[in-house]
């Protein structure tokens, strides 16, 4: 018989379920999506139980347009209090993640009978159109000095904890000056149909938000003046800046069909088309939107490093002697100047871009003359820079180059390492490294010839990875990262 702590307690996951809605036909709002949140820990605790219920429903609802939320509670019974043991307040519990509003009554009739709704467009401008699938889409974006747009994301904030692990809070009662630095990405699908006179076009898919910092750059012109105090209003997107994407997400039921990667790009260009943005990163990445940045920043830089003739020296040295090579020659065996004149000219940052370099390096190497094709691992590391073919050089002074960014990039966590266990390590996580590679490399090759095939078609972001090592390389960005804030930090 089970106790009755335990008959009182439900899995959060799956008493919670968040739904996307909009006035109906009938009189009555109609559902468009119906989900479960990923995470709840950050809300009920650790162990993502709610205490107290039996058959628990927690439903959280969206207006498809404003994305006004509702928050309705039902169950069959409720534990009485026995001394200090009381069921989980759940309106104090989820007050801290939403929005007042959220408790007010009436929220059917309101969305039902929203006479703006119809002419309701998104905050912000619409910075690109796409279509999948013959629907329509537009993402939107604004920045947080906008009382639209601060409500709105004050309304899905509950979205990050449910879908981002580690993802936090925008403080959006901050000054206007920090406000300013946030521009909030909104992608919507619009409907050439209403499903009544009174419902929006709008339905909402996801967003993302990104966040400037301000980043020195030396004046190109010497000899100009300028006067203190400035003669102009000056504000945070006139300032040389460092671009970070904080937030992002997609809801559950667009996931997986390219709305990911038409955001990321939007995003993108208007990092390209302004002149203040000399660089973009990403806050503490999660797996699945690494592989979702790798392919598209690979499709914008793998012809530009064909026409750049981008590959290894495979014979960096006139002539050596026999024995050990004492250190790489990184200068003479890539072609560090264009190099770095591809990577400012597309504004990704060092880490980045070192791995898309590493990828493209490695594709250009034959199938047969690199591990996954076969080839000798050992027989590799015993003639290394003196074997005969140039493409088993290649591979050779390939390795050697991604061993030595690993080592770059976690000296201080390597020297913590005792000597003799280092280079199995490092071994380790070049080896994980290069599946990873090769994962996308293939995902890449398929979404391009997708792309080729059909027209329209999804953006196939997932990616077929083979086995995954531990890996030493840290997820964080450049080292000279020259700010790091805890109070705007958010999992991408």
């Amino acid at each position: 018989m089970a106790a009755p702590s335990e008959e009182f307690s439900v899995n959060a996951n799956e008493a919670v379920h968040v739904s996307v809605v909009q006035p109906g036909p009938d009189g009555q709002l109609t559902t468009r999506h119906d989900f479960h949140p990923k995470f709840t820990y950050p809300i009920v605790g650790e162990a993502e139980q709610i205490f107290g219920y039996r058959g628990l429903d927690v439903g959280i609802q969206f207006a498809a347009h404003d994305l006004r939320p509702h928050i309705k509670i039902s169950y069959n019974k409720k534990f009485g209090t026995v001394g200090t043991t009381s069921a989980l307040d759940l309106n104090k519990t989820f007050g801290n993640f939403l929005p007042p509003v959220a408790f007010e009554s009436g929220f059917e009739k309101a969305v039902q009978n929203d006479e703006k709704a119809s002419e309701w467009i998104p905050p912000g401008t619409c910075v690109k159109k796409y279509t999948r699938g013959g629907r329509n889409f537009e993402v939107w974006a604004g920045s947080l000095l906008d009382l639209p747009m601060r409500t709105l994301v004050d309304n899905i904030q509950i979205l990050i904890v449910f879908f981002i692990e580690g993802g936090q809070f925008i403080n959006l009662e901050d000054v206007d000056w920090t406000l300013d630095r946030w521009r909030v990405y909104l992608t919507y699908e619009k409907q050439s149909v209403s499903t009544t006179p009174t419902a929006s076009p709008y339905s909402f898919v996801g967003y993302a938000t990104t966040y400037r910092f301000y980043r020195f750059q030396k004046p190109k012109d010497r000899s100009s003046t300028f006067t203190f105090p400035s003669t102009e209003t000056i504000t945070p997107n006139k300032l040389s800046s460092r671009l970070r994407i904080s937030q992002f997400l997609i809801t559950p039921p667009y996931q997986s069909t390219g709305h990911g990667s038409a955001l990321y790009q939007a995003i993108y260009e208007e990092v390209m088309a302004d002149p203040t943005v000399l660089e973009m990163t990403v806050e503490d990445p999660s797996e699945e939107f690494d592989k979702l940045r790798d392919m598209n920043d690979f499709d914008v830089l793998e012809p530009q490093f064909q026409a750049a003739d981008i590959k290894i020296n495979s014979s960096p040295f006139a002539s050596f002697e026999r024995g050990r090579i004492k250190s790489i020659p990184t200068a003479t065996l890539l072609p560090l100047e264009t190099l770095q004149a591809i990577r400012a000219k597309n504004k990704i940052a060092s880490r980045q871009f070192a791995r898309m370099v590493e990828m493209f390096l490695l594709a250009q190497i034959p199938y047969s003359n690199r591990a996954i094709g076969g080839a000798s691992l050992t027989s590799l590391k015993v003639k290394g820079a003196r074997a005969q073919n140039p493409a088993d050089r290649s591979y050779y002074w390939w390795r050697l180059l991604l061993k030595q960014r690993i080592m770059k990039k976690n000296k201080d966590l390597l020297m913590q390492i005792p000597l003799e266990e280092r280079i199995p390590q490092i071994e380790d996580s070049a080896r994980g490294q290069e599946d990873e590679y090769e994962g996308l490399i293939l995902a890449y090759a398929l979404r391009r010839d997708k792309q080729l095939n059909q027209s329209n078609n999804a953006d196939g972001e997932g990616s077929a990875v083979p086995r995954k090592r531990k890996m030493v390389v840290s997820d964080e960005e450049d080292e000279d990262d020259d700010v790091a804030t805890t109070s705007k930090k958010a999992k991408a």
